[in-house]
């Protein structure tokens, strides 16, 4: 199961655009403590449920690892784990939001007294250039891709990884299939970048036929719903 690169490249154009331009300021908002209605406060509460449920995949001791943090965002998972001793990499294709990150860390490099370190980058997080990691972190930022794209990614990011890939995905459900058809009666103007609801035993089968090769094998999954927001996470392990 192969991507088309012109695919993957301009559907992360179009994502860069609205996460860096359209809705920073919304996400600025969504991710702090500010009040917010109750649509946009049922989404906080499962992001925040998601990135613990990732968290308590990864080691409770990361001292001596790496840990790309592949779409970072405002560095929140970025933070926890460079708490618990890891060198990260937070990689966003938003060089607003990786900004907004690095303030709210404070700028400094050094995070904790477990010396774990943060360096936040605005770029593409498949670049061959980050090296080589312990552990991938991938929360939400595969939701906007098709199935072979999310398989490619994966793989690519595959070759660079000693320990797991723990990834979400937007689970095919009747709610998440009308609103993907509803979305596309508002203007494109209006538009925020469409979730891809993607089957999970589908994207299994390309997996196994992909990363399974090298040795990966699947683990943990779990799916998270709270209001306007479902996700599934997936735990994949050498």
């Amino acid at each position: 199961m192969k991507t088309s690169n012109t695919n993957y490249i301009e559907r992360r154009s179009e994502i860069e655009h609205y996460f860096d331009r359209t809705a920073a300021k919304a996400w600025e908002r969504l991710t702090s403590n500010a009040p917010v209605g109750r649509i946009r406060a049922s989404v906080r509460a499962g992001r925040d449920q998601m990135r613990g449920t990732l968290l308590g995949w990864l080691p409770a001791d990361m001292r001596g690892l790496r840990l790309l943090d592949a779409g970072c965002g405002t560095g929140a998972l970025a933070m926890e784990a460079a708490q618990r001793g890891a060198e990260v990499v937070a990689i966003d294709l938003s060089p607003t939001l990786v900004q907004l990150a690095r303030d709210r860390q404070g700028g400094k490099g050094l995070v904790g007294g477990q010396g774990g370190s943060i360096r936040f980058l605005s770029g593409d997080m498949l670049d061959d250039a980050l090296g080589h990691f312990d552990h991938v972190v991938a929360m939400d930022s595969l939701i906007h891709y098709d199935t072979p794209d999310i398989v490619a990614a994966l793989e690519r990011l595959s070759l660079r990884t000693r320990g797991s890939l723990l990834f979400t995905f937007a689970p095919r459900t009747p709610l998440l299939a009308a609103m993907h058809s509803v979305g596309r009666l508002f203007p494109r103007s209006d538009r925020s970048p469409a979730l891809t609801p993607v089957s999970q035993p589908l994207l299994h089968r390309g997996l196994v036929q992909s990363i399974g090769a090298g040795g990966w094998r699947e683990g943990r999954t779990q799916r998270v719903a709270s209001g306007f927001y479902t996700s599934q996470a997936w735990e994949w392990t050498r």
